[in-house]
């Protein structure tokens, strides 16, 4: 990987006065990026009230999680380039508005292939969003101080989001109905929206900007199909043709798409973006920490339901100490963003939700939640919001021209690791599940959170060694800050 230095301070942003809406155009931009990212867990916990609604199958329930996943960690790349092309502040706006309009189609679906299309809209609208959202943030705030606080805000709210998600998910079906969990998106919209009316100021358009269309279709269908094949690998198998067809298209694809990015003069991802060590390492350190993260998360969600007997309410409410994690970490390196190496802020993190992983594998069916369970979350949101933080500051630092495109790849990492540490850890867990429980007989409970603890303690070394590579990445040449 080549090295490019960044800026604390580029001229152009020292010779301009700051904005003063600017704290309210993050205001707005995290209510839209919270909207997004809730959704990634909402409808989670509402699944089984929504399958005896609809009178779905379970492979058809799971298309629910998996179209939405599919739609945005595919099409990120593409929307990074369209937010380029039509202007953030327009490019926010019909994010939004397509994301309230999907949400309302789904909550009013009668049946699955309204509900799909829906979910397929939503993830779109929201690849169109998030590449905006820190585009806005990194041409907003320059200054090094508030550079850090302004990330470290936004890292607690899309760090939060999941456990968000899984709150307002078991409050919404209890109190309400499953379909409130769509209708909810509505208002958050309208509210974002205004937002961004008021404070987010119109932008010329960058000269030149085209969409590089093979670049597009190529990326597009391979982070579809590789998010398709992880999705597919726990219910369906990994040996599965759909599961192996899929994951080998998306590999080709990515590889057609990677060199074809080597030879067009307007690439979707500039290779510069990927190839700059900093940058490199932020989006590997997050690749991990979500398919770290997410597992745990998904674990944990049954553990709480399904071994201590939690309600989907309760469940939820168990979830809070993961943002409170979260805010004390952002709240730790948000001032050493602009002063120390990328590799000192990353590692770290990374190490502290290893060793979450590592609390989580020692979990048993009689474990208490105050004495093991509260601790991983602590720990899982401590590290998370340490890294989030620095990788999306960093991926955005200096990148000029490029920064949509390289918020996007650290948004299209985050997806990827989610849907492959879910997929990748949840087969682990079901194949020592299965072992334990021959060895066990009548041992149901027991045999899956064996399971888990064998999942969660590969995961915990896994990400251990990523956070060696990460070290090896990020430096020394070109670690420092600037």
């Amino acid at each position: 990987m080549t090295s490019t230095p960044g800026t604390a301070n580029p001229p152009a942003a020292t010779a301009t006065a700051p904005d003063p809406r600017r704290w309210w155009a993050l205001a707005a931009v995290a209510t839209g990026q919270l909207m997004v990212g809730i959704d990634m867990t909402i409808m989670n916990i509402a699944l089984p009230s929504l399958q005896r609604s609809l009178h779905l199958s379970d492979p058809d329930r799971a298309w629910v999680i998996t179209v939405y996943a599919l739609g945005y960690g595919g099409l990120l790349l593409l929307g990074g380039r369209l937010s380029d092309l039509a202007g953030r502040r327009r490019a926010l706006l019909a994010g939004l508005a397509g994301f309230a309009l999907a949400s309302a189609l789904g909550g009013a679906a009668a049946g699955l292939p309204a509900l799909l299309a829906a979910r397929a809209l939503q993830g779109a609208f929201g690849a169109l969003l998030t590449p905006s959202v820190l585009a806005t943030l990194a041409a907003t705030f320059a200054t090094p101080a508030e550079r850090g606080r302004a990330f470290g805000i936004y890292g607690v709210v899309m760090g939060s989001s999941s456990g968000l998600g899984v709150v307002l998910g078991g409050v919404l079906t209890d109190y309400l109905d499953w379909r409130w969990c769509m209708f909810v998106n509505v208002p958050i919209a309208v509210a974002a929206g205004a937002g961004v009316l008021y404070a987010v100021r119109p932008v010329p358009r960058a000269p030149g900007v085209r969409v590089d269309v093979t670049g597009a279709v190529l990326a597009t269908a391979g982070l579809m199909a590789l998010v398709l094949g992880f999705a597919r690998a726990e219910p369906d198998g990994w040996g599965a043709g759909t599961t192996v067809a899929s994951l080998a298209a998306g590999i080709v694809l990515l590889a057609m798409f990677a060199f074809t990015e080597t030879r067009v003069a307007v690439p979707l991802l500039p290779p510069r973006v990927v190839l700059d060590r900093r940058r490199g390492g932020s989006y590997l350190a997050v690749l991990g920490l979500s398919a770290g993260m997410f597992a745990a998360l998904f674990f944990l969600t049954f553990y709480l339901q399904n071994v201590l007997h939690y309600s989907p309410v309760r469940a939820g409410l168990a979830f809070l100490p993961l943002t409170a994690g979260l805010m004390a970490g952002v709240r730790a390196v948000s001032p050493l963003l602009m002063r120390a190496r990328v590799r000192s802020l990353l590692v770290p993190g990374l190490a502290v939700v290893a060793a979450g992983l590592a609390l989580l594998g020692t979990v048993r069916t009689d474990s208490g939640y105050w004495t093991h369970v509260l601790p991983v979350f602590l720990l899982i949101g401590l590290g998370t919001g340490w890294v989030l933080v620095t990788a999306n500051s960093t991926a955005t630092l200096g990148a000029g021209a490029d920064t949509a495109a390289a918020g996007a790849a650290v948004m299209t990492s985050q997806q990827i690791g989610a849907s492959l540490g879910t997929a990748l850890l949840s087969t682990v867990a079901g194949t020592a599940a299965a072992a334990h429980l021959r060895a066990h007989p009548g041992k149901v409970p027991e045999a899956a959170v064996h399971g888990f603890g064998v999942a969660s303690l590969g995961a915990a070394a896994c990400l251990g060694a990523m956070a060696v590579v990460v070290f090896l990445i990020t430096g020394p040449h070109g670690a420092q800050r600037e």
